[in-house]
């Protein structure tokens, strides 16, 4: 381990878990994974408090858990802030540094927020992918959901983290690599190079390419359809209120409903 773990001290509420690997997407977006305790438990969309030491008190910030909760390890998607307190740092660890880990999962991007439906929609933009990392390598969504779509939305082409895994419908996932193969499509779309989908999902809702190749309406219908929103304050705000015209109601763990979306971000 590197010598920047001397300033790790044991806490009640946080474990000290080790970098296990790391990988650099481009020049702002990075990924890695860390040890997972043994009495670590969470759903799989869930967010945890993660960090560094600071001058005076730990450094933390929420990030989503980006792998399922049977997983061996917990990985996360991080951007790279040059001036941001946690991601200034964050992005030089390497395998083997200390990263603290809260010991309290939580969030509301969870299949137990959401009403019963055949459709399920994972709308994200940038590094808001991650908790539907999760989810759609989790057997339980595939048992809840008929059809299942992940669509990301992103500035660059590099910018599409974990896009051959998901491109081949997950094939390399021995728990749910069947189910995936028949309900999981992926969405991928780029707003400023070009690529084979362009253009930010409120318009690709207009022009119902979000619906192609799926079983049924070309629309969103509450009755048929659920909706998780993670990324841009923009997106959520903007669909949130489409949906809302639509008479879907926002779920929560204590009242399911028709969409959730995630307020926990970093920085």
């Amino acid at each position: 381990m590197s010598d920047r773990n001397a300033a790790f001290a044991p806490s009640t509420a946080l474990s000290v878990e080790e970098v296990r690997s790391v990988r650099h997407w481009n020049s702002h977006l990075f990924s890695f994974s860390i040890s997972r305790p043994a009495s670590f438990r969470f759903r799989s969309g869930e967010f945890v408090m993660i960090g560094l030491p600071g001058e005076n008190r730990p450094l933390l910030r929420a990030y989503s858990i980006a792998s399922p909760a049977y997983s061996d390890e917990l990985e996360f998607l991080s951007i790279k802030v040059p001036d941001g307190p946690l991601t200034s740092e964050l992005q030089k660890i390497q395998p083997g540094d200390s990263i603290f880990l809260g010991r309290k999962p939580t969030g509301t991007l969870v299949a137990d927020a959401l009403l019963p439906g055949s459709r399920l929609f994972l709308l994200s933009t940038g590094t808001g992918l991650a908790p539907f990392l999760s989810l759609v390598r989790d057997p339980d969504i595939y048992d809840r959901f008929g059809q299942i779509v992940l669509v990301h939305c992103v500035r660059s082409v590099s910018d599409l983290a974990f896009r051959e895994q998901l491109e081949s419908q997950l094939a390399d996932d021995p728990l749910v690599q069947d189910q995936a193969l028949v309900q999981f499509s992926y969405l991928p779309t780029v707003t400023r190079e070009a690529f084979h989908t362009s253009g930010r999902i409120p318009a690709l809702i207009e022009q119902g390419r979000l619906f192609e190749g799926l079983t049924g309406p070309r629309h969103f219908d509450p009755e048929l359809d659920r909706v998780m929103m993670c990324g841009s304050m923009d997106m959520i705000r903007d669909l949130g209120a489409h949906f809302d015209s639509l008479g879907f109601d926002e779920g929560s763990n204590a009242k399911p409903g028709h969409y959730v979306i995630e307020r926990a971000f970093v920085g």
